[in-house]
Parts: C-alpha cells; structure tokens; sequence
C-alpha cells in the first residue's frame, strides 16, 4: 500500500520550490540553533536547584516563538520585514537597522545551505511526496550539526524525534524496510556506544557523549544497517583533518577536542544524497 498516496498531486517537490521553502526553514532553525540550548541549560539549572533545595538566579525564560527575536547589542526587536530570509540581510547590509551592529553572516548562510539541501533533496528523489519527508530529516540534521558545534550538546529533543520518526516511516513503507531501520538503530547506538566505553575504560575518560550514540541510531533508523559504516568512516576522516587543522591553527576548544556530531550529520547527508548504491560503489562492495 502506498501510504504517499493521500498527498496532493498538485503540491510538487519541484527543487525550486523546495529551496524556498529551505529558506524559510532554514530562517526557523537559526532560531532553533541559538535558543533550544538555552532553553535547556534554564530547565536543568531550575531542576538542580530544586533537587538541592537552593535558589539560584535563573537566566530569562524563551521559547522558540518567545520573546521576539532582537539585536543582542541594543535590544531592537526584529521586524517582520527585518527577517526574510536572506534578503533582509543583505538589505540592511549585514547590520542592525537600529545600531549598526554587525549581523553575524552565519545566519544567512545557514538559510542558503538549509534551501540548497532541501534542492538537492528534490534532485534526487524526483517531484515525489516522500522528498518532504527527506528535507525533514535534513532539517534535523542541520539543527543538530549547529547546535553541537556550538555547545558540544545533542539535544534529546532532537535525536530521539528523528530517532523515532526514522522507525516510523520505515514501518508505514515511506523509506527503507523495517528490518534494515531498527537494525540500524541498534548497531548505530550500540557501535559508538562500545567504543566510548573502551575508551573510557582505557583512558578514564568518556571519548564521546551519548547524544553521538543516539544520532548514530536515527541515521541508521533512516538509512540502514549498511550504510552506518560508510557514515562513521567518513565522519571519523573529515573530523579528523578539521581537529589536525584546529590543533596547528590553535582553535581548539577547552579540553582539546571536536565534536563529532556535526560530522556524523554531514556523513548522513552524503550518504542520502549520494544513494546507497553509488555509495556501495565507493566502497567497493557488490
């Protein structure tokens, strides 16, 4: 049964239409990104609190819809047409419209590459119904790749969604079957998982956070007990140049390390983009 087969057929994922809408998306993430984890650190600080029986000064509550987004420097609330992607940016000139400021150029950046992803999305699988389903998975992967990056943390509330939504799709025949999702689940977690534990074993210290175990087993829930492999081989390279040239550049972070997550992310993007197949080629297998 095709479960994509309620879908309209007069809403097409043509890549034109895709990467607007990825601007668009790539606009809320950028919210996402800066607010998920101080919406977190908030939650466990009240809850320490609580557990220890202290009152503690408490930093302001936000969500992702409140307050309304502002310039850090002066406090100007951000208008509606201070806020389309990409295109307000390059308006105002990469500016405050209140303080001059400097606008950090991530942020469009972030909407660019959500909206070239989101085509690429479209690119492969063709103006089907299923490559919405795809760009959602991307989105996910975009938040998280930031969000580690930026705070070596892989939210829970991002993971164990896509996580979850891998299994589900697979289960109503939306992606790969079901046998090669939880698989893939299972030996995405249980691979890293053996290896921290070694590691800590030997070293005395964990080699990498949970939140890597738990991204590892949501990719492996969308694409497969196959393709964990060609994942961690080239996140495990990629990363391993950018921490050689962070070491000699002296941008290592405090306790000289770098996250793994954001490689893990970009690893599932090949992987999705490139398709199986090509990337058994690769490999050599048959």
């Amino acid at each position: 049964m095709d479960w994509l087969s309620w879908w309209p057929a007069e809403i097409h994922a043509s890549p034109w239409l895709l990467a607007l809408v990825g601007l668009c998306i790539g606009s809320f993430l950028n919210v996402v990104i800066y607010r998920l984890p101080l919406r977190l650190e908030r939650e466990w600080k009240a809850e320490s609190a609580e557990y220890l029986g202290v009152k503690v000064d408490l930093p302001e509550e936000v969500t992702l819809s409140r307050p309304r987004s502002r310039c850090p420097s002066c406090g100007h609330a951000i208008a509606w047409y201070e806020n389309i992607p990409v295109v307000s940016y390059l308006v105002l000139r990469g500016r405050c419209s209140a303080c001059k400021a400097r606008i950090s150029p991530r942020y469009p950046l972030i909407e660019i590459a959500t909206g070239l992803l989101f085509a690429a999305v479209a690119w492969r699988f063709g103006e089907q119904p299923v490559a919405w389903l795809w760009c959602g998975f991307v989105a996910m992967l975009v938040a998280m790749a930031w969000i580690d990056w930026d705070t070596t943390l892989l939210p829970d509330n991002l993971t164990l969604p896509l996580l979850w939504a891998g299994l589900v799709a697979s289960t109503l025949g939306w992606t790969i079957p079901l046998p090669q999702a939880v698989w893939g689940a299972v030996a995405g977690y249980l691979s890293l998982w053996v290896v921290a534990t070694v590691h800590a074993r030997l070293r005395g210290e964990m080699g990498m956070g949970a939140g890597d175990f738990k991204l590892l087993a949501a990719l492996g829930a969308w694409l497969g007990i196959k393709m964990l492999l060609p994942v961690v081989l080239g996140a495990s390279l990629v990363g391993a140049v950018v921490g050689i040239m962070m070491k000699l550049t002296g941008g290592l972070r405090e306790g000289k390390y770098v996250p793994f997550g954001p490689f893990l992310a970009g690893g599932g993007l090949v992987v999705l983009l490139a398709g199986p197949e090509r990337v058994a080629g690769w490999l050599g297998w048959r």
